[in-house]
């Protein structure tokens, strides 16, 4: 096995990459329908014949060779530094055929690179529907390299391409003698004095080399500036060269569709894309549309999830209520139901809902929807100092926000990827969806108004709106302050609509919700159980009164009496008062007081920085070890809608519920993003803006929504 064989995929976004990179090397990565969706290298080994592996790498997709953002680059460096570990010994061109001229244009680049190349050709389909016919084996001739039908989405034409791949390896196909284009004649002097300063393979090389030269990070510093003085002493001028490059491509591009493929009059057939489109992508239906897809979107988590919710948080009562009964009563028992379990129980309750929420999502993905949405909204983008590419990275804040970030990418704009970064954290995230979810279930009505209308379901809806719309005003106030000057442009091929793939949305819904319990899970349960033991114990200075004191008056009552219950109940909620969280919370309580939260609610912010979904795991644990013991069987819902005042109120009040929701919706409590903008931004004082401006924000609002409600 030759574990240094380098196989990279390329081609035009939404070619079937990723789909193929699947179908090779068995790995789950996901599969999205719209443009951009693979922004890093992805790797994954492939057996290509028995004895013969392979390093696969599934490189962000292009539209040509010449890099415009930073993940066209990712996939430019690899095809043109010769140093890289990356550096692949051959390249598959993923190539749409029912898109045949526009793929071909990147694959005629690539061949001139001298690299061998294979063409996986996809969507034939699709071509076959449009009634274009593709002769395969006159294509191969005329390219002068190995074409290969495919259908990676259904596993065919896998065999044929791993033979091949193996027959390629073993220099059975050898790389065309002849350049696609005269590349040379383009600017031969400049061209001959490059290949004098840097060792390439080929004429195109060079010619990349000279026109991209100062962003080229293998170059050396003399490297560059010999390149520089060669360009200088010819009177180079890219901008020609290149625009003369693309004619010369496409009129040898128009010769072989000639020989090769025949198509049909596109006036005499419509595909029933397009006919579709012209609903979905109406001017006023079209957002009609949209919102109705998003309404049923989250009226479904609601109505969906609320059976398997209601079954695992009754469950967990019922466990803790038993649990209590059969154990002895020491710190032990406290221990594993107040903190080990009550912590597993406040991120479990939300497993199903987060899985029905990336189940549709991925079906928006799959069914070609998702692209029509950046489509939609590209002219209220616009208005705001954005465009419809940073519509991508915005939805998927409603993941996640760090992917979301790193989606960002894409965006070739400077000031347009620079704002979408900034408000990307304002979408609400699958973290904020057992928030919302807890709170709405208090303080918004079961209600069903016209007999299937949920007045929840519409709440959560709100909540999402409430973040977008937000997060484009602020979007419209940095605007005005980025002063970053750059013309952009969005150009966004429309996938095709499709049936969702099934199987591939049962595997996302099953791989988010292990990583909802992996990594969410983990971070709540360490914290519960640290929580116990700040909520259990105290300094010996408050709570030893606490002890004699209700020693003392439990002493004078009878031990099963309605009086020592009463007695028991007030004890214990003192000594958490008295413990290190409540002297904690009591401290902070004076600052939050004012948006109707009391100090466990301030417990909760704080810990819940660290991850916001750690707010449910952490309510969980402070009123489990508040309660009596007999109480455990209670449902947090329970606990929380019981909760009062000292004077008697109940804290969760409309007022209080609608608040926090407020606070959360618009508040920076997530580390990992604060990471992510510091990396992707590469300085501290973004990530630090950010999270002043969305504080401020979080507690400007919820102070108003508190005090309106009030």
């Amino acid at each position: 096995m030759q574990d240094s064989i380098n196989i990279a995929l390329v081609g035009n976004p939404n070619s079937g990459k990723s789909s193929l990179f699947n179908a090779l090397t068995g790995l789950n990565q996901k599969v999205g329908n719209f443009p951009g969706v693979t922004v890093d290298k992805k790797t994954g080994v492939a057996e290509i014949v028995p004895g013969l592996s392979a390093n696969i790498i599934d490189l962000p997709g292009t539209y040509s060779l010449y890099p415009k953002s930073a993940d066209e680059y990712v996939t430019y460096d690899v095809l043109i530094n010769q140093q890289s570990a990356d550096t692949p010994k051959l390249v598959i061109i993923v190539a749409d055929a029912s898109n045949l001229k526009r793929n071909l244009l990147f694959c005629s680049q690539i061949i001139d690179l001298k690299i061998p190349v294979i063409i996986a050709l996809t969507m034939m389909d699709i071509a076959r529907k449009k009634g274009v016919e593709i002769d395969l084996d006159g294509l191969e001739r005329e390219i002068g390299v190995p074409v290969v039908a495919i259908n990676p989405r259904k596993s065919k034409g896998i065999t044929e391409i791993k033979k091949t791949i193996d027959l390629a390896l073993r220099s059975q196909y050898s790389v065309p003698p002849r350049d696609f284009i005269n590349n040379n004649a383009l600017a031969p002097q400049v061209i001959d004095g490059v290949k004098q300063i840097v060792p390439v393979k080929s004429d195109y090389a060079a010619l990349h080399v000279a026109v991209n030269a100062p962003e080229l990070n293998f170059l050396t510093a003399n490297q560059k500036q010999g390149i520089q003085q060669t360009l200088k002493t010819n009177h180079f001028n890219k901008t020609t060269v290149q625009a003369e490059e693309i004619m010369q491509r496409y009129a040898r591009i128009k010769h072989i569709m000639k020989a090769a493929v025949v198509e049909s009059d596109p006036l005499q057939k419509q595909l029933q894309s397009e006919k579709i489109d012209d609903l979905l992508l109406h001017r006023f239906w079209g957002y009609v549309i949209l919102l109705f897809v998003m309404f049923l979107l989250f009226q479904s988590i609601f109505w969906l999830a609320s059976y398997p919710m209601d079954w695992i948080e009754g469950g967990f009562g019922a466990l803790s209520g038993w649990l209590s009964q059969i154990l002895p009563d020491n710190k032990v028992t406290d221990f594993f139901i107040n903190g080990i379990l009550a912590g597993i129980s406040g991120f479990a309750v939300f497993v199903p809902q987060i899985m029905i929420l990336f189940g549709l999502i991925t079906i928006l993905e799959d069914t070609g929807y998702m692209a029509r949405i950046s489509f939609l909204t590209d002219r209220l983008m616009r208005q705001v100092g954005l465009n419809g590419k940073s519509v991508m990275p915005l939805i998927s804040g409603v993941a996640c926000a760090v992917p979301a970030i790193m989606a960002t990418r894409t965006i070739e704009n400077r000031k347009e990827r620079l704002i979408t970064i900034m408000v990307t954290p304002l979408m609400s995230c699958s973290a904020r969806l057992p928030i919302y979810t807890m709170m709405i279930a208090l303080v918004v009505p079961d209600i069903r108004v016209f007999g299937f209308l949920s007045l929840q379901g519409v709440a959560m809806m709100g909540l999402y709106l409430l973040g977008f719309f937000m997060a484009i005003l602020i979007a419209a106030v940095m605007k005005m302050f980025v002063k970053i000057r750059e013309k952009s442009y969005f150009i966004m091929e429309l996938p095709v609509y499709r049936a969702p793939r099934w199987a591939n949305v049962g595997t996302t819904m099953i791989e988010k919700a292990k990583i909802f319990i992996k990594d969410a899970g983990k971070v709540i349960v360490v914290i519960s159980v640290i929580l116990w033991f700040l909520a259990s114990y105290g300094p010996a200075s408050r709570m030893e009164p606490v002890h004699q004191k209700y020693e003392k008056l439990l002493a004078d009552v009878p031990e099963e009496s309605p009086e020592a219950q009463v007695l028991n109940k007030e004890f214990q909620s003192e000594k958490l008062a008295n413990s290190y969280a409540g002297i904690l919370g009591h401290t902070i309580e004076p600052a939050i007081r004012p948006l109707g939260f009391d100090w466990k609610i301030g417990i909760a912010l704080i810990t819940s920085f660290a991850a916001r979904e750690v707010f449910v795991g952490t309510m969980a644990t402070l009123y489990s070890v508040g309660e009596d013991p007999e109480n455990n069987n209670a449902t947090l819902r329970e606990k929380l809608s019981s909760a009062k005042w000292p004077d008697g109120r109940p804290v969760y009040t409309k007022a209080a519920g609608f608040s926090l929701m407020i606070f959360y919706a618009f508040a920076m409590q997530c580390m990992s993003t604060l990471a992510i903008v510091r990396r992707e931004t590469k300085s501290w004082k973004y990530p630090l803006i950010q999270l002043a401006y969305m504080t401020t924000l979080a507690y400007i609002c919820s102070f108003i929504v508190y005090h309106i409600f009030k």
